[in-house]
């Protein structure tokens, strides 16, 4: 595959060019290995490396052009050079030119939120199939090209990686594409060059702090996605968050709401509620779903809103919010024949425990006991470390701290960090086990029938992180393990 420079560069906003327009290029790259002769090498400026600093390697392949924000101090003969004023966001937008613009080529819906992405693009995506059309997914869990999965890295990809994703999707036939678009991918500019046909937000809690420095640098990360919408495309968003008004400010979008609580375009009312379903109502029309708790909710009011936006039939859609089933790893029950009910789920910030435990207290009642195994990641936000424990134990009737992928941190660090967070009355009710494994355990066998563990912040993960590597581990398996 070759592109003419000339023609790749369409839309891009160069500030100087030195050299030779009229060219072909082979290949684009960010990542200075793979730079090869005739490719095109973008610089960008990342969280850990600078790819200006590996310039002068990459002209010594005799690539014919390099993207980037300062130009070389010497510049090679036969190299094409491109000063850009954000080589990130025209990474994003050469890639789109490089792939023949597969995101306008379907329709496209991002979802951004603290909590409630990947759930909602899962079951975005679900829908489209029940509906008979073929989709593709993006997500923290795994990726979709129709039912061909392709193993995912991060929530969202580098805009080389999603541009072929879309444009493999594209191939493959799809109408639609769904996908979670995280904080760091907006303000790394990585959905720059891609056209949404619409947009939702979930929520906004605390999380990425280590990343992004404060909650308001977090929420302007999120506000980027909904200012470069364009006026054809939805944006849909959740009115109950205080943040949901300012995410769509400076939107050029048509802009739609979703409620639990007040008057919105698209309006939930909750009937009933157990911990293998619950009964629903979207707009007057009544659904039992198979889903439950108040952020469950939520999720299931977004994807209806969308699905109605996207221009589904209404009552279709109605049929197949029934047919829908829980994402892995989120909110998921497993029980044991003793009577103890387990729920896996992947809540990882205070917001997330908070929603999952207050749901499980508000439908086992008073009575039952709940049992908290939690940890928190390392190299990660220190700052809800303590909130985590706090909220876990002001609701459980005994919380187990442990590992949940320390990284290249000491687990027993972490979990002090955890545990500064607790009173003298909340450590009584607390026990420390650094193996997760042991945790669960533990927390099972100590568990009476009837009542409930949960097993919080690994979700859908197959894999303990340490040091660098990966392990196999599986809070589903070790909790049907503990059950025999």
């Amino acid at each position: 595959m070759s592109v003419k420079l000339s023609h790749l560069l369409e839309g891009i906003s160069t500030i100087e060019v030195i050299g030779n327009l009229d060219k072909n290029i082979t290949d684009l790259q960010s990542d200075s290995r793979k730079a090869v002769k005739d490719g095109m090498f973008v610089a960008v400026r990342g969280v850990t490396t600078d790819g200006h600093k590996y310039i002068p390697v990459v002209a010594s392949t005799h690539v014919g052009a390099i993207v980037c924000e300062q130009l070389p101090a010497a510049l090679e003969k036969g190299i094409t050079y491109i000063r850009v004023e954000d080589s990130a966001e025209a990474l994003g937008r050469l890639a789109s030119n490089w792939y023949g613009h597969p995101s306008s080529k379907l329709k496209l819906v991002g979802v951004t939120g603290t909590n409630g992405k990947t759930t909602t693009a899962t079951l975005l995506y679900e829908m489209a199939k029940y509906e008979g059309y073929k989709a593709g997914l993006i997500s923290t869990v795994c990726n979709y090209i129709q039912d061909r999965a392709v193993p995912t890295t991060h929530t969202t990809p580098d805009p080389l990686t999603l541009n072929e994703l879309l444009a493999e999707m594209v191939e493959a036939g799809c109408d639609y594409a769904f996908m979670e678009v995280s904080s760091h991918a907006a303000h790394q500019h990585r959905i720059a060059g891609l056209r949404f046909a619409g947009a939702i937000f979930s929520n906004l809690t605390r999380d990425h702090l280590d990343y992004h420095g404060t909650v308001e640098n977090y929420m302007n990360a999120k506000k980027m996605f909904f200012d470069m919408l364009p006026s054809d495309a939805f944006a849909l968003v959740n009115i109950d968050d205080k943040a949901g008004k300012y995410m769509v400010q400076n939107t050029r979008a048509k802009v739609y709401t979703y409620s639990l609580r007040a008057d919105a375009d698209f309006r939930c009312r909750i009937l009933d509620m157990r911990l293998d379903g619950t009964l629903l109502s979207f707009n007057g029309s009544e659904v039992e779903t198979a889903f439950t708790g108040r952020f469950n909710a939520y999720n299931l009011t977004a994807v209806y809103s969308a699905s109605v936006l996207i221009g589904w039939n209404k009552e279709e859609v109605l049929v197949n919010m029934s047919r829908l089933i829980p994402v892995a790893g989120r909110f998921q029950t497993l029980r044991s024949p003793e009577g103890v009910t387990a729920i896996v789920d992947y809540a990882h910030t205070p917001d997330a425990l908070v929603n999952v435990l207050d749901t499980i207290r508000g439908i086992i009642g008073a009575e039952c006991e709940i049992t908290t195994v939690v940890g928190a990641g390392g190299n990660r936000d220190h700052g809800k470390r303590p909130m985590m424990a706090h909220e876990a134990a002001i609701r459980s009737n005994m919380v187990i701290l442990t590992s949940d992928n320390p990284r290249d941190e000491e687990p027993e660090a972490i979990i002090a960090d955890m545990k500064a967070g607790l009173s003298s009355e909340e450590m009584r009710r607390t026990l420390c086990i650094t193996d997760r494994r042991e945790a669960i355990r533990t927390a099972v066998k100590l568990t009476k029938p009837g009542s409930v563990v949960l097993i919080a912040g690994k979700g859908h993960e197959t894999y303990q992180e340490v040091k660098g590597i990966r392990s196999h581990f599986d809070d589903r398996e070790e909790v049907l393990s503990a059950f025999q």
